[in-house]
């Protein structure tokens, strides 16, 4: 049987050992020529930079009528089949090696799969009519006998002790996705592990987690996390609405030092460190709760809501959208807030982490360089690419957008006497440009229809022009201006008990193998032409240093006047006294309780 599509989707993970997933493609005719050309989708929507899972393909063979036909692989991402005849189906047979671990990549080990479909299927682009990529298809997994798998896909068929593609006994389980977008968001994870259903506002979430060491997760921290993720949820539901879109799933892969996420229509693949589920590790769990959240309100705000030339995907190059700073940054301020709001996150919480992006911004000085524009548009040459230098000149559309809309969504509150703020412009907007939402007006945004959302509102008549200077101008956003509106001041993290050190590197630094190792230099640091990523820090004064903890306590007392550094560059041993500086008071700390006001904007709409 196959779908609508006349293209079936086959993948093997019996062999699961061997860290290869077989694939089988079935392609009924009609053909429109003898040159069937395949395709891998080497953009995937999310990621916003070029793949290239040809790299993992191997075994190609391709059958008509049970004889072998003639195939071979063509630029970078392309398969050509030189077809019999046209009345016959095509079955390709290869198969993937699936050893990148993270959420945009097909991985398999004896332990699981997690099947990521532009990492999997080559798609026919030419030889068949186009529209038959837009039909149903059918997707279906041959797995060992004790694997559950987890998809948003619709699951049709399941038969047990079947003999698979490779002609092992597995279970076989058969999915279909109504077109071709939605195939290729129809990740696969199975494992041994349960699929763990609860339900919220109605709609079933399914949580499937896998630990990349066969660790096993404490079942206390798991029910906690299940417990504030219907928190978030329901918050979501609130401002949103509780959306008919069918099942949710969430994968949760769980590593020692990997992170990630990547969302779907109706799923999302997040990988944190383990110790995020582990008792006792309050930040790492404050951030598995962030992620989470994020990926989830991404099923409005990217996938649903989207920037108008990502409406219909080109998935072979590169496509620049100009807006990620309101798809991501945008996701970011918002996730965070509707944690707090939710009760997930205390208000501590959010102070904590608000904290430590602050420490993260004003160690930057890209923002005299490049505008929040530029840094969403360049995202694959920039984030993707990013280097021991870049933040000198670039910034992060994540980071730099989320202080940003914290600002514009403080001044839309303070302008509309707290009538609404920025995440009621987002509501609107899913209603008005979202795919799914039966009243909208068209498919797709761009800039020109957030400004002129924003301006119709309540409060927002004169804000155009202070958008646009947000968003095109290469300034720093004064956060410290948007917390006094809030009864809230940032001030310098040095204290009483925790003092500024008394000299200052200006250098980011890390631990390597019982060296310090210089990774990039901070905005204004003395040593940026004499001491160079890459280079090792010897000793201070003579003094050896071995580890960033022992460096720190040496300058944490040191007069910053002639300063004898030893440092190696390039295999070479070289010694300079030099002058450093104190240790810049950065206002990167929040302080007061907050008015009326703030206890408004971090409370939960669900109530």
């Amino acid at each position: 049987m196959t779908g609508g599509s006349g293209i079936e989707f086959c993948i093997d993970a019996t062999e699961c050992s061997t860290r290869y997933l077989s694939v089988k493609i079935i392609i009924q005719p009609p053909f429109n020529s003898r040159k069937l050309v395949l395709k891998f989708p080497r953009w995937v929507p999310g990621s916003y930079f070029i793949r290239e899972p040809m790299q993992y393909l191997t075994g190609l063979n391709c059958l008509q009528q049970g004889n072998e036909v003639k195939c071979k692989r063509k630029a970078v991402d392309t398969v050509e089949v030189k077809l019999a005849d046209l009345n016959s189906a095509v079955t390709l047979q290869y198969r993937i090696l699936g050893l990148e671990l993270s959420v945009r990549s097909t991985h398999i080990d004896a332990s699981h799969l997690h099947m990521m479909p532009p990492f999997t299927f080559l798609l026919p682009t030419s030889g068949i009519d186009n529209s038959r990529m837009n039909m149903q298809h059918k997707i279906t997994l041959f797995s060992p006998a004790e694997w559950i798998p987890a998809s948003q896909l619709t699951m049709i068929n399941r038969n047990a002790s079947v003999k698979s593609i490779l002609g092992n006994v597995a279970n076989q389980f058969d999915f279909s996705a109504p077109n071709r977008d939605e195939l290729l968001d129809g990740i696969i994870e199975a494992n041994v592990n349960p699929n763990i259903e609860h339900t919220v506002d109605g709609r079933k979430h399914i949580l499937k987690l896998w630990d990349s060491g066969g660790y096993t997760t404490d079942e206390n921290m798991v029910n906690r996390f299940i417990e504030d993720m219907e928190k978030i949820i329901k918050e979501h539901h609130a401002l949103f609405g509780i959306p008919d879109w069918g099942d949710y799933v969430t994968i949760i892969h769980l590593t020692e030092k990997s992170r990630g996420g990547l969302e779907h229509l109706n799923s999302q693949t997040s990988m944190l460190p383990r110790i995020c589920l582990i008792d006792g590790h309050e930040e790492e769990y404050r951030d598995l709760v962030s992620l989470f959240s994020h990926e989830y309100l991404h099923q409005w705000n990217v996938k649903r809501l989207r920037p108008s030339n990502f409406v219909d995907y080109d998935l072979q190059r590169e496509v620049h959208t100009e807006l990620l700073w309101w798809f991501e940054g945008c996701t970011s301020w918002l996730g965070d807030m509707l944690c707090v709001r939710s009760g997930a996150w205390s208000e501590d919480d959010w102070r904590k982490d608000m904290e430590r992006k602050l420490s993260r911004h004003t160690m930057r000085n890209g923002s005299e360089h490049e505008s929040l524009a530029e840094s969403s548009h360049d995202a694959w040459i920039h984030l993707y690419r990013s280097h021991a230098f870049s933040r000198e000149t670039q910034i992060s559309y994540y980071l730099e957008a989320e202080l940003a809309i914290f600002c514009l969504d403080a001044e839309l509150r303070k302008r509309s006497k707290g009538k609404h703020g920025i995440c009621d412009l987002m509501a609107l907007l899913c209603q008005k440009y979202a795919l799914g939402y039966p009243n909208a007006v068209k498919i797709g945004v761009d800039y020109k229809d957030i400004r002129r959302e924003l301006v119709n509102m309540a409060g927002g008549r004169n804000l155009g022009v202070y958008l646009d200077q947000m968003v095109y101008d290469k300034a720093v956003p004064d956060v410290k201006q948007a917390l006094k509106f809030y009864a809230l001041d940032l001030v310098s993290k040095g204290s009483k008990e925790k003092p500024l050190s008394s000299s200052w590197l200006g250098l980011n630094i890390a631990d390597k193998g019982g060296k310090v190792i210089v990774n990039s230099h901070q905005a204004n640091s003395s040593l940026r032409t004499l001491i160079m990523p890459g280079d090792e820090l010897i000793s201070v004064n003579c003094i050896r240093v071995n580890s960033v903890k022992a460096l720190k306590r040496i300058l944490t007392k040191l007069d910053p006047s002639s300063v004898e550094l030893c440092y190696c560059h390039e295999g070479i041993v070289k010694t300079e006294v030099v002058n450093l500086t104190t240790e810049p008071e950065l206002e990167n700390k929040l302080s007061g309780k907050g008015n009326v006001r703030w206890h408004r904007y971090i409370a939960s709409r669900t109530t």
